[in-house]
């Protein structure tokens, strides 16, 4: 099998001649699953350095040295734009960071609110699943996954930056594409209460907006409204 067509994030600043150490798993793959042999090619990524072409120089049954050769991409600008959603059951949540990722978002802020399902996470594993989406959809770069916070607090640190909250009653104006710096805010299963809507209208960075005709499961909503929030981004 070739491994040509591998990507893997590195959490190493890539250069040329630059020595990288995989980790345990990604060893494993590439020695045990796809029978890794030295000198064979693969590309690799750091978040801030571009994408590189990188040979296998050292290669053991628990260790993988590789050596960068020469960058093949160079970084590129991604939409500074945040999910921040309510907490879903596991397969749920895990669905959403994925799409996320693959939407191109730069922060996953899960929040806790009155009809949360759930009010913690893994967040070592809503990493590696980020990880692997950013690896499978090209990406350069890998969103942060922020600790969950519960709604009230998010709101009272909120910073200069556009929130647009969907609205579940589809009253609002009709999500558009955003440029520069934004956010979008989704709900739980059952939507937010009406003191959450009172208390999140009174930040002034908010604005409502419709997600469309339909009524959406919350996991359906966060994916939909981040593709028409970065329809017009890179």
């Amino acid at each position: 099998m070739s491994t040509a067509s591998i990507r893997l994030f590195v959490p190493s600043t890539l250069a040329a001649g630059a020595e990288i150490a995989l980790s345990e798993a990604q060893s494993h793959y590439l020695a045990n699953v796809m029978r890794a042999k030295p000198g064979d090619e693969l590309r690799i990524f750091d978040g801030a350095s571009g994408e590189w072409r990188a040979a296998v120089t050292g290669i053991s049954r628990k260790s993988v040295v590789l050596t960068a050769r020469a960058q093949t991409r160079p970084q590129a600008p991604e939409p500074d734009a945040w999910l921040c959603f309510a907490l879903l059951k596991r397969a749920k949540t895990d669905m959403v960071v994925e799409k996320a990722t693959e939407l191109g978002v730069a922060v996953i802020q899960p929040i806790i609110t009155a009809r949360t399902q759930a009010d913690h996470v893994n967040l070592d594993r809503l990493r590696a699943i980020a990880i692997e989406a950013a690896e499978q959809c090209e990406r350069l770069a890998v969103p942060e996954i922020r600790a969950p916070l519960p709604l009230a607090r998010l709101m009272e640190n909120w910073p200069d930056r556009p929130l647009f909250i969907a609205d579940e009653r589809r009253t609002s104006a009709l999500l558009a594409p955003a440029s520069g710096p934004c956010a979008l805010m989704t709900g739980p299963e059952g939507g937010f209460t009406e003191p959450e809507l009172e208390a999140i209208g009174r930040t002034p960075q908010v604005t409502r907006v419709s997600l469309g005709a339909r009524i959406l499961r919350a996991e359906t909503a966060a994916i939909a409204g981040l593709a028409l929030l970065l329809a017009a981004q890179p």
